[in-house]
């Protein structure tokens, strides 16, 4: 059984399922409740997560992520636009030109106060959510002497800071 999450800095540590329900910030106790959790969630290789997402098995599209910030998880129910993109979008959080995936909009609800008013905020994001895989594939040598581990380190920073700005962008409702 997974230990209750914490996050140091901003490294996912493995969610209990009390955890995630505990972490959303802008669900509804009816939305909690009916809350599917991602499948396999005991056999989750946490050390190679940046964010936890997954898609709702019965609502295709609404999606959630938990994300570390500031050493708290933080999670987010989100909506999937009806329209998808006229060209291929690259996704905001971890920026990978060579996705073997979809990127769609997303938008979530603010939490508190302005999520009431109907205040939200919107995200290109893989559809399945692979960028923490996307990150820490092997980058191609831009020149000699390019320091790839060096690379790889800044593309899953680079991915960790975002999607926690992200998620403090919802926060900013109450």
């Amino acid at each position: 059984m997974p230990v209750r999450a914490e996050s140091i800095g901003d490294i996912m540590l493995p969610l209990s399922d009390s955890t995630i329900r505990a972490s959303f910030v802008n669900a509804t106790r009816k939305e909690l409740n009916d809350l599917a959790l991602p499948t396999g969630l005991d056999e989750i290789d946490w050390t190679k997560l940046d964010y936890l997402g997954w898609r709702d098995r019965k609502n295709p599209r609404r999606a959630f992520v938990v994300i570390p910030v500031d050493g708290s998880p933080v999670g987010v129910m989100l909506r999937q636009a009806e329209a998808t993109p006229r060209t291929r979008a690259q996704c905001s959080w971890c920026r990978d030109v060579h996705l073997p995936n979809d990127v769609v909009f997303f938008s979530a609800r603010r939490s508190g106060a302005g999520g009431r008013n109907g205040n939200t905020v919107g995200t290109l994001v893989c559809a399945e959510f692979e960028c923490s895989a996307n990150v820490r594939k092997t980058p191609p040598v831009a020149y000699i002497g390019f320091d790839v581990d060096a690379a790889r380190s800044e593309r899953i920073e680079s991915l960790r800071m975002r999607a926690a700005g992200f998620a403090a962008e919802v926060l900013q409702g109450d």
